[in-house]
C-alpha cells in the first residue's frame, strides 16, 4: 500500500473521530494514565511492579536457563509462570536496562491499544445486529471506554504483558468470524496458540475450539471432526516449541509445574478474585486442612465441565465462536489461583462484543453484561483496595469473583433460551 495513501486515511479517520466529544476525553484521560505509569513506575515504586520479574527472566533466559522457574531467583517478586519459551520474549527488553526497557515495553503497549481498538471496531461491525443503531457513535463510545478503564492505568504501570494476549485473541477470533476454510482455521488456531505462549490465560479456550454442538430436541449430534482436528493442531503448533526446552533442560518442566500448581503462592492469603482463591483464602484463615491442587482441579471440572455443556448444547448457530472465547476466559479467571485486575484486559472486551452480539434491548445484556463491563473496567481496583484494608478480618475479593458468576449465568441463558429477544 502507498505510504501517503495510508498516512490521508489515517488523518481523515482521525479527525472523524476527535468529532466526538467522548473520544477526545479518551485522549486526554489514555495520556493522562501513559505519562502517569511512567511516572510512578520509575520514580516510586521501581522495585514494586510485574516488569521487574520480566526483566529478571529476560536475564535467566541468557545466562542461567535452568533457575527460570527457580523462587530464589525472584526474591520480592512474584515467580514466572509462563511458559519457557515466552522467556525469550524478554530478552531484548533485558538488554536495553531497566529504565529504557521499561519505556520501551509500555510504548509497545501504547501502540497495541492502538491496534486493539482497530480489531475491535472491524469486529463490531462484523457482529452487530441490524436492531443495533447505525454509525459509528456507539461503537466509538464503547471502545473509548474500554480505553478509560482502570485496568489499562494498572497494566501500564505493572509493565504487564496483557495486550500483547488481547490484541492475539482479537486477531484470531476475527478471522475465525470472517474467514472461512481450513487454511484459516489452521492460521486462526495457530495465532490462538501463540496468546498462550506468551501468557496462559487463554489455555481453557482449547476444548472450545472442537466444532461440537447437539440439538437435544431434534436428537442431532454435530461433530466436524477434521476441522476440529485442523484448530487442535494449529494451536498446538506453538506450544509444542515448549517442548524443545522441556527435552534439553528437564528442570524447567518440574519448575513449570511446581510453580504453577503446587508452589509456595498457593498457600498464602491474597487478593485474587477467582473462585478457587477465594475458597482457598477461606481454608487458610480459618486454618483448615486442605489440598489447593485438589481444590484447583475440583472448582476447574464444575466451571470448566458445566460451561462445555452449554457451548455443545447452545441454540445459537451464527458466530458461536464468540462464545468460545468468552467462555475460555471466564473459566481461567474463575478457576485458576491468580486473577488480577490487569487481566480483564482479556475480558472487557469480548463483553463490549457480546453487547453488540446480542439483540440491542436484550434483557441479558441490561441485566449481567453492562453491570459487569462497566464494574469491571471502573470499580474492580476500588474493591482491591478495599481488600488490602479488610484482609485482617475477611481476606476475600469477592466482589468481582460474583460479578464474573453473573456474566457465566447471563451467557449460559442466552446461549440456552430459545427466545431470541431475551
Amino acid at each position: 500500500m502507498d505510504l501517503k495513501l495510508l498516512f490521508v486515511r489515517i488523518e481523515k479517520r482521525w479527525r472523524s473521530l476527535w468529532d466526538y466529544r467522548i473520544f477526545r476525553l479518551t485522549v486526554l484521560i489514555h495520556g493522562f494514565y501513559f505519562i502517569l505509569s511512567m511516572i510512578l513506575t520509575l520514580v516510586f515504586f521501581k522495585e514494586q511492579n510485574d516488569f521487574r520479574v520480566y526483566y529478571r527472566v529476560g536475564e535467566l533466559f541468557m545466562t542461567d536457563i535452568n533457575g527460570l522457574y527457580n523462587p530464589l531467583n525472584y526474591i520480592d517478586m512474584w515467580p514466572f509462570r509462563y511458559f519457557p519459551i515466552s522467556a525469550a520474549f524478554f530478552v531484548p527488553f533485558y538488554l536495553l536496562g531497566f529504565e529504557l526497557g521499561f519505556i520501551v515495553f509500555n510504548l509497545f503497549n501504547l501502540l497495541l491499544n492502538v491496534l486493539i481498538c482497530n480489531l475491535l471496531y472491524k469486529i463490531l461491525i462484523h457482529i452487530r445486529r441490524e436492531d443495533h443503531e447505525k454509525g459509528d457513535k456507539r461503537i466509538v463510545m464503547y471502545i473509548c471506554l474500554f480505553l478509560m478503564g482502570l485496568p489499562n492505568l494498572f497494566n501500564y504501570i505493572l509493565g504487564q504483558i496483557n495486550l500483547y494476549v488481547t490484541l492475539l485473541i482479537l486477531l484470531s477470533l476475527f478471522l475465525f468470524l470472517t474467514r472461512e476454510g481450513f487454511k484459516w482455521d489452521l492460521i486462526s488456531s495457530i495465532i490462538l496458540g501463540f496468546s498462550i505462549i506468551i501468557k496462559p490465560i487463554t489455555i481453557f479456550m482449547i476444548p472450545f475450539l472442537l466444532v461440537l454442538k447437539l440439538r437435544f430436541k431434534q436428537k442431532q449430534f454435530e461433530f466436524k471432526v477434521l476441522k476440529s482436528l485442523i484448530r487442535i493442531i494449529g494451536l498446538l503448533l506453538p506450544l509444542s516449541l515448549n517442548l524443545f526446552l522441556f527435552l534439553l533442560y528437564p528442570s524447567l518442566w518440574d519448575g513449570f509445574l511446581t510453580t504453577n500448581f503446587t508452589g509456595s503462592e498457593t498457600i498464602i492469603v491474597n487478593h485474587s478474585f477467582s473462585l478457587t482463591k477465594i475458597i482457598l483464602n477461606f481454608f487458610i484463615f480459618f486454618n483448615i486442612s486442605h489440598n489447593p491442587l485438589l481444590v484447583f482441579l475440583l472448582i476447574s471440572f464444575i466451571i470448566g465441565g458445566l460451561s462445555f455443556v452449554v457451548y455443545v448444547f447452545r441454540r445459537i448457530t451464527e458466530n458461536s465462536i464468540i462464545f468460545a472465547y468468552l467462555f475460555g476466559i471466564l473459566i481461567m479467571l474463575l478457576v485458576y489461583y491468580d486473577s488480577w485486575t490487569h487481566h480483564l484486559l482479556a475480558l472487557t472486551p469480548l463483553l463490549i462484543i457480546l453487547i453488540f452480539y446480542m439483540p440491542r434491548n436484550s434483557k441479558i445484556t441490561k441485566k449481567y453484561v453492562k453491570p459487569s463491563f462497566f464494574f469491571f473496567s471502573f470499580f474492580d481496583l476500588a474493591f482491591m483496595g478495599i481488600w488490602f484494608i479488610t484482609q485482617k478480618w475477611f481476606p476475600f475479593n469477592l466482589v468481582s469473583t460474583i460479578f464474573l458468576l453473573i456474566i457465566l449465568y447471563g451467557s449460559t441463558k442466552f446461549c440456552l433460551t430459545e427466545d431470541s429477544n431475551y
